[in-house]
């Protein structure tokens, strides 16, 4: 049996982390197996699919190098294979037409809710050929007849054996009444002439399985094996989803991850190899198997993703890292020919930052102005106090006869020293002075790759914002 496994997201919504760990291990396996892979776009609920959405599902796989066999399939030009099914299901009598409202729906479960019933579809249409001619020019639903008195059992990967008693379904409905199919008819009519033999997915759809496995049955086909991996939660326990964490992957792009140190990240939401933590991609292809699925939830992270992110950054080689730069610099204008090399830069980020996005921030201070924005900090930090400090250390600056990070540490130490002062607060004066912000990469590397000219215009533009605020914070 050759494997062959899908990805089949819904465009009604950005992709988020629970989705990418779906396709990630569907991938995987059938990578591993020498299987195919295929993507699967489930369009048919109209109203809600944009094809906006559909461009980013392409654009998110491509950028994390989830490659797919096969042209992508649309479930939007497949609406009359599955309206041939469907008559045909009505013919054998294994599906039937519902002419219920939403009124006679509504007081059927009221009714069921007082008398301490299970809430399901009472069956008014099944075999009523009055109530049929009565309201055959009235819209109607298809529904799924649901055997009575029998069981359901299916063997799940994660999770062994489940089994359902058809009496806690109901006759669901297959055809909504504007004609377009429901999910849990399409997706089985799908895996069928697509031949999938592993369905990979959130245990959410464990519930959806029994009606799935009953529409096979009933046209003959092969049921594939399920694999049910556990749910993703947020720090506080609640379960990531489309509708309520609505962020789209692309963000964690532009924040400045990598799509390696994300993928390895989610790899690990729900698996695990013994202790080992970093993976590459043909590691993953090579060890990625369903045994080691968890069967409990996965916390996502965001402290654990940077530790991640940060490896990957720092073994990033020093062309690409360059590249970044340059690539940012650009996007927001900056002229790097207006301070230091870029290639100066490298060597001070990657051990200090998490994101692409962090270092970029950092490397924007060599280019532009400092802001002195009116908080705390800078009037904790830039005072008449303070305003000594700067002044000293302009008046000194000309002391360092040779321009090195060495020299600079020295003569940063000797007006602590002159000052009477921590190094730790005079860093801080110095560094709110020269970039405006309260954390950077060490201040004499700063200093060092900023370059005399460009600090001392620095030094003297914050010396007129004291002078010009009239500061009363001191320092303390």
């Amino acid at each position: 049996m050759k494997i062959k496994t899908r990805f089949a997201p819904s465009p009604t919504g950005y992709l988020h982390i629970g989705n990418i760990r779906t396709a990630l291990y569907s991938w995987l396996f059938a990578r591993k197996n020498k299987g195919n892979f295929i993507l699967r776009i489930e369009n048919t609920d109209f109203k809600r699919s944009k094809n906006s959405f559909v461009k980013d599902i392409f654009k998110i796989l491509q950028w994390l190098n989830i490659d797919w066999d096969e042209e992508p399939y649309f479930q939007s030009k497949r609406i009359n294979r599955y309206n041939d099914i469907i008559n045909n299901m009505l013919k054998n009598g294994t599906a039937y037409k519902c002419y219920c409202t939403k009124k006679h729906l509504k007081k059927n479960k009221e009714k069921q809710i007082i008398n301490g019933e299970k809430i399901k579809y009472n069956r008014k249409c099944y075999n009523n050929i009055k109530n049929i001619e009565k309201n055959k020019n009235k819209p109607y639903t298809v529904r799924f007849f649901i055997p009575n008195n029998k069981y359901i059992t299916f063997t799940d990967t994660v999770r062994g054996k489940i089994t359902f008693h058809n009496n806690e379904l109901e006759d669901f409905i297959i055809k909504r009444t504007d004609g377009t199919p429901t999910y849990n008819f399409c997706v089985v009519i799908d895996d069928w002439d697509m031949k999938i033999t592993h369905i990979i997915r959130g245990e959410e759809h464990i519930n959806n399985t029994p009606k799935q496995i009953h529409i096979i049955n009933s046209i003959g086909a092969h049921i594939p094996i399920y694999t049910h991996v556990s749910i993703i939660t947020d720090d506080l326990g609640k379960k990531i989803s489309k509708r309520d964490n609505n962020i789209n992957i692309f963000k964690y792009k532009e924040k400045g991850y990598l799509p390696d140190a994300l993928l390895n990240y989610i790899l690990l939401l729900g698996w695990s190899y013994g202790n080992k933590e970093i993976f590459s991609l043909e590691e993953m292809k090579k060890l990625f198997n369903l045994k080691n699925l968890n069967k409990s939830s996965s916390i996502f992270n965001i402290k654990k993703l940077n530790w991640f992110n940060k490896y990957y950054l720092s073994k990033l080689s020093k062309k690409n890292m360059i590249n970044y730069l340059k690539l940012f610099c650009k996007k927001r204008n900056i002229n790097i020919n207006n301070g230091p090399k870029i290639e100066n830069l490298y060597k001070i980020f990657p051990n200090r930052c998490n994101t692409l996005n962090e270092i970029n921030n950092l490397c924007y201070i060599f280019y532009k102005c400092p802001n002195y924005q009116n908080n705390n900090l800078i009037k904790k930090y830039l005072n008449f106090k303070t305003k000594i400090i700067l002044e000293t250390f302009l008046k000194k600056l000309n002391n360092i006869k040779i321009w090195s990070i060495d020299n600079i540490n020295i003569f940063l130490k000797k007006i602590s020293f002159k000052l009477n002062i921590i190094f730790q607060k005079l860093a801080m004066v110095l560094r709110l002075a020269i970039t405006g912000l309260e954390n950077t990469p060490p201040i004499n590397n700063v200093i060092y790759l900023m370059g005399k000219k460009k600090i001392v215009y620095h030094i003297k533009k914050s010396i007129n914002f004291i002078i010009n605020n009239k500061s009363i914070y001191l320092i303390k």
